[in-house]
């Protein structure tokens, strides 16, 4: 087991959770999106968000994919346009 795991099992046991459905990869892929193309200390508030749409039932995969895509359109200049490949 990995520090990772063991954190994992330790959050679900106090939260009274099953650490066989979290989605770690899905979380740490979407949270360095975040942190890499729009800003870092977005990326926990967005897990947080992600852990609220898969509690009301969203499927976790389709969640992170979302995310992550609307993190890699994000522009990184305030009003700069996504589809643009020089806006970034």
């Amino acid at each position: 087991m990995t520090v990772m795991d063991d954190w994992v099992t330790a959050v679900c046991a106090e939260l009274d959770l099953d650490p066989a459905a979290v989605p770690v990869p899905a979380v740490l892929d979407l949270a360095r999106d975040v942190a890499h193309q729009v800003l870092r200390p977005g990326a926990p508030v967005t897990a947080y968000l992600f852990g609220l749409a898969v509690g009301r039932g969203a499927e976790p995969a389709d969640v992170a994919a979302r995310l992550s895509a609307l993190a890699g359109a994000w522009p990184v200049e305030l009003g700069a346009d996504p589809a643009d490949p020089t806006a970034r």
